[in-house]
This record gives structure tokens, C-alpha cells and sequence, in this order.
């Protein structure tokens, strides 16, 4: 079972249409995240390893791919301004452009779901194309090297066994979005904490003040 699969993955490797395929999956990854863009890289990466693609071919094409699909995002939220406003994942996008700036989409590209929702709130919120633009070139860029990257030493560490190459590489890619995600989380419930500390507390005569009122309101 594992030499057919082995042998159906090396054909697609091996077709001229591989790179085609690897610029469509990452374009409409772009505004369409269930299209497993990251995945198909790093595949096509490990079997570099054994010469059966061009590694620095599969980068380009996954990073110039990802940049027209951010932008084709970019545009949607231009358009659909006014219904992405008060959607959670998009206030935090938001907020977060607000703080960093064009910063944020070089982030966000490793965020699950954080991407998109950045792309389509720097349309909608008008963010100028050339800083977004420049933003997410490097962000594109970085993205198709480590996912082309942790491909590639996947299939080297296992050289004559591309499948456990790829799934080496796809744990990998797995347990840096866990540790994303993880300090993601812990920042958050950080700042959440330090709010709540900095809110006043009532004085004493406040406190009086509210049991008497409380008082009066219920007699």
C-alpha cells in the first residue's frame, strides 16, 4: 500500500504541471485557507532532496503564488468593508494593524486563520497597497522558504524514504503552529491579566456609598 502511494505521489513529482499546481494551491490559499498550500510545499520540498524537483523553483513559485493570493484577498476586504467590521477574527486584525502596522501581516502568515482575516481587514480598513504590498512580499517570501526548507531537510533526513521525510516535515510544521498558537495564547491571557490589574479599585467610602445605594433601591 505505501509503494503505491509512494509511486503516485513520485508521478505528480515528476510532472511538468507540479509547479502550476503548487501556484494555484498557494494563490487560493490566500483567501480560501482550507487549501492545504503549506502541505503541498513542504511535500514537493522533501522529494528535492532526491532530486525529483527544484527546490528553489518550488520556493519561488509558492511565494509568488501566496503574494497574488493575499492581494485577490486584499481586494475582497476592499470591497466587503462594512461586513467584516464587528467579526471577532477581524477586530483582532484590526487591533492588531493598529499596534504594528504592515508588521502584523509578516506575523499573522504564521497564525492559523490569522493571515487571511489580516489581508482581508488591510482592505477593508484601506491600508495603502504599496506598504501592503512590500509587507507581504516579505512575508510570502519568508513563508515558501521555511515551509520549502523544512521540506527539504525532512527528505534529507530520510533520503531513501520520502514518506517518512514528509511526515518528519509536516510534524515539524505541526509543533512551530502549536508553539505559535501557544504563545499566542499565554500572551493574551498576560495582557489580560495586567488590564484587570490597572483597573481602580473602590476606596472604602466608595464601597459604603454602593451598599447604601443598593440598600435604598432595595427598600
Amino acid at each position: 500500500m505505501s509503494h503505491a502511494i509512494l509511486d503516485l505521489v513520485q508521478q505528480v513529482m515528476s510532472s511538468p504541471w507540479l509547479y502550476v499546481a503548487l501556484f494555484a494551491l498557494a494563490l487560493l490559499d490566500g483567501f480560501f485557507p482550507v487549501v492545504p498550500a503549506e502541505t503541498s510545499v513542504i511535500t514537493a520540498a522533501v522529494f528535492a532532496a532526491s532530486g525529483e524537483t527544484n527546490l528553489a523553483l518550488v520556493i519561488v513559485v509558492a511565494a509568488l503564488g501566496a503574494c497574488a493570493g493575499d492581494h485577490i484577498s486584499y481586494l475582497i476586504g476592499s470591497r466587503s468593508a462594512g461586513r467584516l467590521r464587528e467579526k471577532k477574527p477581524f477586530v483582532w486584525a484590526r487591533n492588531a494593524l493598529a499596534e504594528r502596522g504592515g508588521l502584523v501581516l509578516i506575523v499573522a502568515r504564521y497564525i492559523p486563520g490569522g493571515r487571511t482575516a489580516t489581508t482581508l481587514t488591510m482592505g477593508a480598513v484601506r491600508h495603502p497597497l504599496r506598504s501592503f504590498t512590500f509587507f507581504d512580499a516579505i512575508a510570502a517570501g519568508s513563508w515558501a522558504v521555511y515551509s520549502g526548507l523544512i521540506g527539504f531537510f525532512g527528505g534529507m533526513a530520510f533520503e531513501n524514504d520520502p514518506i517518512k521525510g514528509l511526515f518528519l516535515g509536516l510534524g515539524i510544521a505541526l509543533s512551530i503552529a502549536v508553539i505559535v498558537e501557544l504563545v499566542r495564547w499565554l500572551r493574551k491571557r498576560r495582557a489580560t491579566r495586567l488590564s484587570l490589574e490597572r483597573l481602580p479599585t473602590p476606596s472604602s467610602g466608595e464601597e459604603c456609598d454602593l451598599v447604601s445605594a443598593a440598600d435604598s433601591r432595595q427598600r
